[in-house]
């Protein structure tokens, strides 16, 4: 007689379950307490979100709505990074420099993109796998749906803005 064991894909969704609430956490943590200013992280950003913007945006070169839900996302997360500076405390020490994120700000965003992956991933695991056809709002050669096109468009926008807005302020406190 064979002992139960759990299924393979059982184990594998407990463990990337496991995964993505660890990095939900370490984001939301990141995002609303006081930060020694890495000298990489921002230029980092600054060069990886464009680029993949850049990609969305051509692999929905022929669907306007993803198109216009893509770059209407991060002309609002844009205006949410100006916003967002607004709202950072920042400091100078002898240790280094600091800033201070808004907690409002950085848990609502967070919030927005747990709610869009923990909806997905239902959908996924909701939807049998013998339909054999893609989510809704997702066509072929589409990237994503709008949804999730606009709220990756604004996060990328949001953190490119706050991004530059942190280098500049490295360099003025450097002058």
């Amino acid at each position: 007689m064979q002992p139960d064991h759990p299924h393979p894909s059982l184990l594998v969704s407990i463990l990337v379950g496991a995964l993505l609430i660890w990095r939900f956490y370490s984001r939301i943590r990141r995002m609303v307490v006081r930060q020694k200013l890495s000298k990489v992280r921002p230029w980092i950003t600054v060069c990886v979100l464009p680029v993949l913007l850049i990609v969305f945006a051509a692999a929905s070169m022929w669907h306007t709505l993803d198109l216009a839900a893509l770059f209407g996302g991060a002309a609002v997360g844009v205006g949410l990074g100006v916003y967002g500076l607004r709202l950072t405390r920042f400091e100078t020490t002898p240790e280094g420099m600091y800033y201070t994120p808004s907690a409002h700000l950085g848990i609502a965003l967070s919030a927005v993109l747990i709610v869009r992956v923990a909806y997905r991933l239902w959908q996924v695991s909701s939807s049998s796998p013998d339909m054999g056809m893609p989510a809704p709002g997702v066509g072929p050669g589409s990237p994503g749906s709008p949804l999730t096109l606009l709220i990756f468009g604004t996060l990328a926008g949001y953190y490119v803005m706050y991004a530059i807005g942190l280098i500049r302020w490295a360099r003025a406190s450097v002058d």
